[in-house]
C-alpha cells in the first residue's frame, strides 16, 4: 500500500490541464456492450477504476486495442457470459462501484447478467434499489442472493413502460437507459438524473442508434430500436477535478490556470466556490485562479450564515463538499455544509480538526466551519485517505500546512486522480509517492 509525503507550505504557478470525466468514463464504457461493432473512446482518464472496468470488460471478451495513452477501442463481438459466473468476475467486480452498470447493457443485449454486491468508497450505504426496480418494470426477473450477495437479472424480452424513479440516481439513470435503448416500446424515465455526464452517455447512445429524446431533462422518453452500431466518443474533462483545483489554489494561494475546463458544463461548481469568495476568470475555455491571500465568505441577504448542500443536478454534486469544507477552513467567515446524499462522508473531519481547522461536525451530515482566514495555517500530521474525495481534500489540506504531512491509502485517491503528485508537483508543489 502507498502514500504520500507531503511538504507543505508551496505557493504553486503554472498551467493544468483536467483528466477526463471517471463518473463518465464508468457510464460510457460499459455501453460498449451493448453493440457488436467498434467503439471509438478518447480523453478516458488514467486511473485505477477505470483502468479496472477496462480489464473486466477485456475479461468478459471485449476487443480492447489502446491506441495511445488516453485513447481506445471496443469491440464487444463475442462475449463469454460463462464468466459472470467465475470466481475472478466475482472478485474483480467487487473492487469496482462502477461495475454495477455492467447489468443494464448485459440485459438488453443478452438477456440476462449477474453482478455480485459492488465495492467502492466506505461513505455510507449506497443502495441499489432504483436500479433493480428499473429492470422489474422493463420486465425482468430479479433475485438477490444474501448468502453471496450476488444479484441476477433475467428477461426473455424487456418491454418499455413508464416509470417514476424513487431517487434520481445517477448510476441508476444510466443502467436503466442502457437497458431500455434495447426494449421494445416506449419507455419514460421521470424524475431521471440529468448530470452532464449522464447527458453525454445519452448523446453517445443516440450516434449508436437509439431514439432518446428529453435528454438534459429528468424526464426521458426512449423508443426501443433493434440494435445498435458503432460510435467515437469524447469524453468530458472531469468537473470534480476542476473543482478541486479551485479549492487547492486558494488553499496555496496560488495562481494556477485550468485548461480546456467545458465551462458550459460545470453547471454551479464556479458559483459555488465563488461564495467563499474566491475569484475566478474565464480566458477562453480557461479557469484563471489568482493568488489570493485572504478570501471571506458570503452571508445570505439578511445575514444569516451561509449555507452550501448538495442536491440532484443542476445542484451541487455531493463529490465537490469535502473539498468545499476544507477550502473554507482558510476563509473569512463561517459556512455550513450540508452532504445530504451519505451519511459517513464527512467523518473525515476528525483530520482536519487534529491540523487545528476550526470545524462542529453537527451530526453524520452537516458540518460548520468557522474560517481561520489564514491567520493560522494547519498544522502537519499524518492521516489516512478515506475515500476518494476526502483523500484529495485532504492531500490539500497537507499542502496548505506548515510542516510535512503523511498521508496512508492513497490507492484511494490514485481510483479518481490520474499521476495527481506528477501534476502537481510541475506546478511546484512537494508530494512524494513511496
Amino acid at each position: 500500500m502507498s502514500k504520500f509525503i507531503i511538504e507543505g507550505g508551496h505557493h504553486l504557478s503554472g498551467e493544468i490541464q483536467p483528466q477526463g470525466a471517471k463518473n463518465e468514463a464508468l457510464q460510457v464504457l460499459c455501453a460498449v456492450l451493448l453493440t457488436p461493432e467498434k467503439i471509438t473512446m478518447t480523453n478516458v482518464p488514467g486511473i485505477r477504476d477505470v483502468s479496472k472496468l477496462i480489464n473486466l470488460l477485456g475479461d468478459l471478451g471485449v476487443e480492447v486495442e489502446q491506441l495511445d495513452k488516453n485513447s481506445y477501442t471496443f469491440k464487444a463481438t463475442n462475449i463469454n457470459l460463462d464468466f459472470l459466473r467465475s470466481p475472478e468476475y466475482f472478485a474483480k467486480s467487487t473492487e469496482l462501484r462502477g461495475s454495477v452498470m455492467l447489468v443494464g447493457p448485459l440485459l438488453a443485449r443478452f438477456g440476462k447478467a449477474f453482478i455480485p454486491k459492488p465495492g467502492g468508497d466506505k461513505i455510507g450505504r449506497r443502495r441499489l434499489d432504483t436500479h433493480f426496480i428499473g429492470f422489474q418494470e422493463l420486465g425482468a426477473v430479479f433475485n438477490y442472493d444474501v448468502k453471496h450477495s450476488y444479484y441476477e437479472v433475467e428477461a426473455k424480452k424487456l418491454t418499455g413502460k413508464y416509470m417514476l424513479l424513487d431517487e434520481a440516481s445517477v448510476t441508476g439513470t444510466a443502467n436503466i437507459v442502457m437497458a431500455a435503448v434495447l426494449a421494445a416500446g416506449v419507455t419514460t424515465i421521470y424524475n431521471a438524473a440529468c448530470e452532464p455526464y449522464l447527458q453525454q452517455l445519452c448523446k453517445m447512445l443516440v450516434r449508436m442508434g437509439a431514439k432518446i429524446s428529453g435528454i438534459g431533462s429528468n424526464l426521458l422518453t426512449i423508443e426501443g430500436v433493434a440494435e445498435l452500431h458503432g460510435t467515437e466518443h469524447r469524453i468530458l474533462p472531469d468537473m470534480i477535478e476542476i473543482g478541486s483545483f479551485i479549492g487547492m489554489a486558494a488553499m496555496t494561494q496560488s495562481e494556477i490556470t485550468i485548461k480546456d475546463v467545458a465551462f458550459d458544463e460545470l453547471g454551479v461548481i464556479p458559483a459555488s466556490f465563488k461564495r467563499l469568495g474566491i475569484q475566478m476568470e474565464l480566458r477562453g475555455d480557461d479557469l484563471f485562479i489568482p493568488a489570493m491571500d485572504h478570501y471571506a465568505i458570503e452571508t445570505f441577504i439578511d445575514g444569516a450564515i451561509m449555507t452550501i448542500a448538495d442536491a440532484p443536478w443542476p445542484g451541487l454534486t455531493p463529490d465537490l463538499l469535502s473539498v468545499i469544507l476544507v477550502t473554507a477552513t482558510q476563509a473569512k467567515g463561517s459556512v455550513l455544509i450540508h452532504q445530504k446524499m451519505f451519511e459517513s462522508r464527512l467523518f473525515f473531519v476528525d483530520k482536519l480538526i487534529d491540523m487545528g481547522a476550526q470545524i462542529i461536525l453537527c451530526d453524520p451530515h452537516r458540518a460548520t466551519v468557522i474560517g481561520m482566514d489564514n491567520s493560522m495555517k494547519l498544522r502537519a500530521t499524518k492521516m489516512t485517505s478515506p475515500d476518494i474525495r476526502a483523500g484529495v481534500a485532504l492531500l490539500i489540506a497537507a499542502m496548505s500546512a506548515e510542516g510535512t504531512s503523511e498521508i496512508d491509502n492513497i490507492d484511494q485517491i490514485d481510483r479518481g486522480y490520474e499521476r495527481i503528485d506528477e501534476r502537481l508537483n510541475a506546478l511546484g508543489a512537494s508530494i512524494k509517492r513511496i
